[in-house]
């Protein structure tokens, strides 16, 4: 549940700040009559677009991990299965020849 509620909040830190069509204006453009972007508005966009890349990038990390751990996973449940099926098969036919099938 934790690892819900830690995604939610990355993807809140993610999108923090942005609104339907982009970020908010008012943060990009200065006051003037002209919109001129201010320099430190400008960078404060770069440093919150570079905050946005690197959590990108540590999300597809953890993404990428998660799957590689779900894969393994999944060859051992394969694996385990395979096993299975031959101790099943070794036991039908021994019960084969004790009811003399």
């Amino acid at each position: 549940m934790n690892a819900r509620r830690d995604g939610r909040n990355n993807r809140v830190a993610l999108f923090d700040g942005i609104e339907e069509g982009g970020i908010r204006a008012s943060s990009l453009y200065s006051s003037t009559s002209s919109h001129e972007i201010d320099e430190h508005d400008n960078e404060q966009a770069l440093d919150g677009l570079q905050d946005r890349v690197n959590l990108l990038k540590r999300l597809s990390g953890d993404i990428n991990e998660e799957v590689d751990s779900h894969n393994r996973m999944l060859d051992r449940m394969g694996n385990d299965m395979d096993s299975s099926r031959g101790v099943l098969s070794g036991t039908m036919d021994k019960f084969k020849m004790v009811c003399g099938l």
